[in-house]
């Protein structure tokens, strides 16, 4: 039988390579074959990038900051270029948070959150998209939303509108260039258990109130993410476009 999920030599980018989520899928999408590209402002990502290659992955360190079009640019080439000059899929995990109260919160905070969550895919996608129609063969492109793309949430304005924008940015891209076998789609991680998320998960009272929504009855983690994104980055979802996938452990429907 054909493996639909066969991503054996496709070539990855990743951007947000060091964090929780964006580690664990480039991992599963490694241990499934792949050549990825990780991306990060964080000197971490020399460490995580060492830790794979160790085990033998095919993997590539790009240090660089992805908040200015140059610094973006750059960083994007190089991924390239490290990848042989083509590019199969891109992942934009990289994410930042900020939290005030709505009255409160600071120009300074909302810029940063909406370019780094928002600007920042769209750039890299208008780059990988660029490569992808050029060489016509088509390719994958696996945004990271949010609960927040559906709520709205509390002190978190900026994130709110960042991840709303995501998704309706994945519509309008997979409008376009589906017509050249690209694939736009999102991952809705649910309430995961990872650095952003600390001070929530260290909140007793709020801790409480979120597992009582959640039918699994625990927090995600980045194992709960590697499915899916092999999904979305293989020939099993060459017909699903525009999508927003919520991986909450069934948050949305409780």
């Amino acid at each position: 039988m054909h493996n639909f999920f066969d991503i054996t030599n496709k070539k990855m980018m990743l951007t947000g390579g060091s964090g929780d989520l964006g580690s664990g899928m480039a991992e599963a999408l490694m241990d499934a074959g792949a050549e990825v590209a990780l991306i990060d402002v964080s000197d971490r990502i020399y460490t995580v990038c060492d830790a794979f290659a160790a085990r033998g992955f095919r993997v590539h360190a790009v240090k660089g900051d992805l908040g200015t079009p140059e610094g973006l640019k750059t960083c994007f080439n190089e991924a390239l270029a490290a990848l042989g000059g083509e590019v199969d899929a891109l992942f934009n995990v990289a994410g930042i948070q900020r939290r005030h109260k709505s009255e409160e919160f600071p120009l300074e905070d909302w810029n940063a959150v909406i370019n780094i969550n928002l600007t920042v895919p769209f750039l890299m996608s208008q780059l990988a998209a660029r490569e992808m129609i050029k060489r016509s063969k088509g390719g994958k492109i696996i945004n990271i939303a949010s609960m927040l793309s559906f709520f709205g949430g509390y002190t978190v304005p900026a994130y709110s509108a960042s991840k709303g924008g995501v998704a309706q940015l994945t519509k309008a891209f997979c409008n376009e260039w589906a017509r050249y076998g690209i694939n736009v789609n999102a991952i809705a991680p649910g309430y995961m258990d990872t650095q952003m998320n600390v001070n929530l998960i260290n909140d007793e009272g709020r801790n409480a109130e979120i597992l009582a929504r959640i039918p699994a009855g625990r927090w995600g983690t980045s194992e709960d993410v590697k499915g899916v994104a092999i999904f979305l980055a293989s020939q099993a979802s060459d017909y699903l476009n525009g999508a927003i996938i919520p991986v909450d452990g069934g948050y949305m429907v409780k």
